[in-house]
């Protein structure tokens, strides 16, 4: 029986996981915490508060994060998420911003002008100075 609930308790995520989770998730919608926070109600602060893991929200808040990412609440506590695989890059606040920025603009562009934009940004990491 302990087998049993050590295993679950495993698979119940942290606050941190959950928190990352859901960056990872609203990163990869393209939304901003501002674009939350209109969503739901939830402060900016707050939300930066539950994804960096200093705060634990209640069911009732994750329920209202995951309308607002067109997402079942499971989706928080699964074991393997899309925060788990995307967190392991381990991105800075600046290079998660800098690529919510470029998906937004992205999001526009016909296919042959996002080939184009991705053979640029290519060509300067190429000839960036380190």
């Amino acid at each position: 029986m302990q087998v049993t609930l050590a295993t679950a308790a495993d698979r119940i995520q942290s606050p941190m996981k959950i928190g990352t989770t859901i960056r990872a998730h609203r990163l990869q919608k393209g939304l901003s915490q501002g674009d939350i926070e209109k969503k739901t109600g939830l402060l900016r602060c707050y939300l930066s508060r539950v994804e960096n893991g200093h705060t634990v929200p209640s069911l009732d808040t994750l329920s209202k994060i995951a309308l607002a990412l067109d997402l079942p609440i499971a989706q928080f506590f699964a074991d393997d998420t899309f925060g788990h695989q995307f967190n392991s890059h381990k991105l800075t606040d600046d290079e998660l911003r800098f690529l919510t920025q470029i998906r937004r603009y992205s999001s526009n562009l016909n296919e042959s002008d996002r080939k184009l934009l991705l053979a640029m940004v290519k060509k300067f990491a190429a000839t960036a100075i380190r």
